[in-house]
């Protein structure tokens, strides 16, 4: 599908190819976690962090960032990944900047860390903390926009929790395909932080031994890493002239919905095994070519439990020759940059003809059929399957191989519609949405822009019929920042010890797509996205690529914000939702093109972000719009072009 021309990496074990390359032959796996400090004089009884060495920014005592951003450790880390992406695509591929650019971003946190200094601040700081932008989850986009020497590029940042990076590739590599762009950076960043440790702690996610063993019966959980990692990705076959610079190929990719629960997968592994089966159909390969599975391995007993699951039920036979490789182990749980990291370990291993080895002792647990090796050992393998699973049950998968097809896939070109939008201004209450959805005592932990997801999706299910089987993007312009501030607030009053295990979850901004997943039994792709006031617009141009070439028959897309005394500062508007159905099927309006870009983040913003669900009010007008746009602001716009189709026009 696409092939791997560049990279920039770093993870706790160092940068380059030091942060993935696996062990030489017979080594046993090196584990880079430790005891750290800042989570520990925060009292958390499991203090154990993957940290990257040598970046001081947002550590030690007085450490809050300042106003300029440059100590936001998260996008310190960023810059490191991007400068060595940037270096290889310039010694291989000089003259990069001047093709139709784009850049797939993923992140779990974004900048939380700053946001634990600026929640509580008085107003006037507030204001002068966010002026960079550098407390949001987009603000890595325009930063690297700017640090890449790219004036302009086409945007994505992808909010799938853990997912996130492996479905950034999967979105990357359907770009490529309907030749939406010639080059597109793709990967995923996070760092390790109170805000997220606490939650991960009160979930009793985390490990008591801070020593992870996935995929045994003495697991006892994860550990947090930092981490970061970009790919660059150009649609192959290359020309044979260029096939040197090919790190590997990304020949599959699937995602799906487990629409089980919020933060517990599928006991049988269902959606993840389905995520995996379209990635080896779109790949081309058989289960029997698969030498390595990458394995998400977080170490908790129920993921674990129904990741092997799903890989007997993907590979069927063929799993029990393959060799499992746990790197989450070694350098911790990375969050946002995990499936890039883990992926470019995958093609390390590949082209080094090594079976990678998993750290952490301990017996097998029970059931298990790939090989789980204690040190590395020899392999002919070609080609890799790799897993990512993820708060709000987001799945995704990729088929990474040594080999390129045969043959170029057809360019995506399916004509793809949007059903007329439903708009919702206020929040359903609770008992209006048990009549939908859920019980009350479930609702009732729900935070607010999940109950206006929510409504939304019942408005548009009594609009359009059933959504059963579709998938759902979900476009928040602030993401969850009122209930970050919620939830940190208690934090800040409790201690970190204290963080509450029901609120956490909903700090996510993939949550609504879970709950929605649930409610309505969506089990397409679901994630969400969240480039400011442009991701309403964003939400649909992913919906529509994704239905173009083929990963889904339908997607729901909702745009909604919760507008409340944490995003005043920073956003002018009206809280409230937008939804509307993305399909291959004619309807109401055709969509002829819709696109984001992103660039330079500026230092000061000259006015408010605007509410994401605004730009797609227009959807719900009586005639069809023929076009949308959104920006330019904090870095980002969107347009969207439109043709009035026949079948779906309502007479009103």
């Amino acid at each position: 599908m696409t092939a791997i021309v560049a990279f920039g990496a770093v993870s706790a074990l160092g940068e380059g190819r030091a942060a993935f390359a696996v062990d030489a032959l017979d080594t046993p796996p090196r584990v880079a976690v430790a005891r750290d400090d800042e989570l520990g004089a925060a009292g958390l009884a499991r203090p154990y962090v993957a940290r990257v060495r040598g970046v001081t920014a947002g550590l030690g005592p007085g450490s809050a960032p300042s106003p300029g951003g440059d100590d936001e450790r998260a996008l310190v880390i960023l810059d490191k990944a991007a400068d060595g992406c940037a270096a290889g695509l310039d010694a291989r591929m000089p003259g990069w900047r001047g093709l139709r650019v784009g850049l797939a971003l993923g992140t779990s946190s974004g900048g939380l860390r700053t946001c634990e200094a600026l929640f509580g601040s008085a107003e006037a700081d507030f204001a002068r903390l966010a002026a960079p932008g550098t407390f949001t989850y987009f603000a890595g986009l325009g930063r690297l926009t700017a640090r890449l020497g790219l004036p302009t590029c086409r945007a994505t940042l992808v909010l799938g929790a853990c997912a996130s990076s492996t479905l950034a590739l999967g979105l990357a590599g359907a770009w490529l395909d309907e030749d939406a762009c010639d080059l597109v950076l793709a990967g995923g960043y996070d760092a390790a932080s109170v805000f997220v440790a606490a939650g991960f702690e009160a979930l009793r996610a985390t490990s008591r031994s801070g020593v992870m063993r996935p995929f045994t019966a003495e697991r006892d959980g994860l550990v947090l890493g930092e981490g970061a990692a970009l790919v660059a990705l150009v649609a192959s076959p290359l020309p044979l002239g260029q096939r040197g610079h090919v790190f590997g190929y990304v020949r599959g990719f699937g995602a799906t919905a487990d629409a089980v629960h919020l933060t517990a997968p599928d006991r049988n592994g269902g959606g993840l095994a389905r995520a995996a089966t379209a990635a080896l159909r779109g790949s081309g390969l058989e289960p029997g070519d698969i030498g390595i599975v990458s394995a998400h391995g977080t170490a908790t007993d129920f993921n674990d439990a129904a990741e092997s699951r799903a890989i007997d039920a993907a590979l069927g036979p063929a799993a029990a020759a393959a060799t499992l490789h746990g790197f989450k182990a070694q350098i911790g749980h990375t969050l946002g940059a995990a499936g890039a990291l883990e992926s470019l370990a995958c093609l390390d291993a590949l082209s080094r003809g090594l079976a990678p080895a998993s750290a952490g002792d301990g017996t097998l647990m029970e059931g298990l059929s790939p090989r789980r090796l204690a040190v590395a050992g020899p392999s002919t393998a070609r080609s890799a399957l790799k897993l990512s699973a993820a708060f709000g049950g987001a799945n995704a998968s990729l088929v990474l191989s040594l080999d390129p097809p045969t043959a170029a896939r057809p360019r995506a070109t399916r004509r793809v519609f949007a059903t007329r939008a439903v708009h919702v201004d206020r929040e359903p209450t609770l008992e209006e949405l048990c009549a939908r959805s859920g019980t009350l005592e479930k609702l009732s932990r729900t935070d607010r822009v999940t109950r206006l997801t929510l409504g939304a999706l019942a408005a548009l299910s009594d609009a359009e019929g059933p959504l059963e089987g579709a998938g759902i993007v979900v476009a928040q312009g602030l993401a969850a920042h009122e209930t970050n501030a919620l939830y940190w607030d208690t934090v800040k009053r409790r201690g970190a010890r204290f963080a509450e295990p029901r609120r956490f979850p909903f700090t996510s901004p993939n949550a609504p797509c879970g709950e929605c997943a649930i409610a309505f039994h969506l089990t397409g792709p679901g994630f969400a996205v969240g480039l400011g006031s442009a991701a309403g617009i964003e939400a649909l141009s992913v919906a529509a690529t994704l239905v173009r070439a083929g990963h889904a028959e339908r997607m729901v897309v909702v745009a909604v914000d919760d507008v409340g005394p944490a995003s005043a500062p920073s956003m002018s508007g009206p809280s409230g939702a937008v939804a509307l159905v993305v399909t291959a099927e004619a309807d109401w309006t055709e969509v002829l093109s819709a696109e984001v870009w992103a660039c330079a983040l500026p230092g000061a913003p000259r006015a408010p972000l605007s509410p994401a669900h605004v730009a797609l009010l227009p959807l719900a007008a009586t005639a069809p719009a023929d076009c949308l746009e959104c920006g330019p602001s904090w870095g980002v716009f969107g347009k969207v072009r439109l043709r009035a189709a026949g079948r779906g026009l309502r007479q009103e």
